[in-house]
């Protein structure tokens, strides 16, 4: 199983480092964030170590993100939260601050303070057509 000798989630993973577990199963570890936005806030892990999601298997992500309904529903039971939060920041520039890919459940409810800044632009005209088509060879040459 792949490992980083200094990554603070492989160590969870290989219990050096105490965690908050609420799951697990062969794939992935669920604890909860020493740093939560949110009373209740989940950590998603794969036990393998990947840096970005880009570089995991498609069968390791699915075991990752197929755990999401049955945790998000415990979450909002547990915490009384009226929907939450599924984020993955994926490399430095998307905010993820620890190189293993994890996914964030974040408990909300509509009084919570938490907020997120979505500054939604609009393209200008053609640049859709322009990118859908960059996109489709792209994908094809995957």
């Amino acid at each position: 199983m792949p490992r980083d000798s200094d990554c603070v989630f492989c160590k969870i993973v290989a219990v050096e480092l105490p965690a908050a577990v609420v799951y697990e199963n062969e794939s992935i570890i669920v604890f909860l964030d020493v740093n939560p936005l949110a009373e209740g806030h989940l950590l998603v892990i794969p036990r393998e170590h990947y840096s970005s999601i880009v570089d995991m298997p498609p069968t390791q992500c699915s075991a990752l993100f197929s755990a999401v309904p049955t945790l998000g529903r415990a979450l909002m039971k547990v915490t009384g939260a009226e929907g939450f939060n599924v984020l993955l920041n994926n490399g430095r520039a998307a905010g993820q601050a620890v190189s293993h890919v994890h996914c964030h459940l974040v408990p909300r409810k509509t009084t919570d303070d938490l907020g997120y800044r979505w500054n939604a632009k609009k393209y200008s005209p053609g640049r859709d057509a322009q990118l859908t088509a960059a996109y489709h060879e792209a994908l094809a040459q995957q």
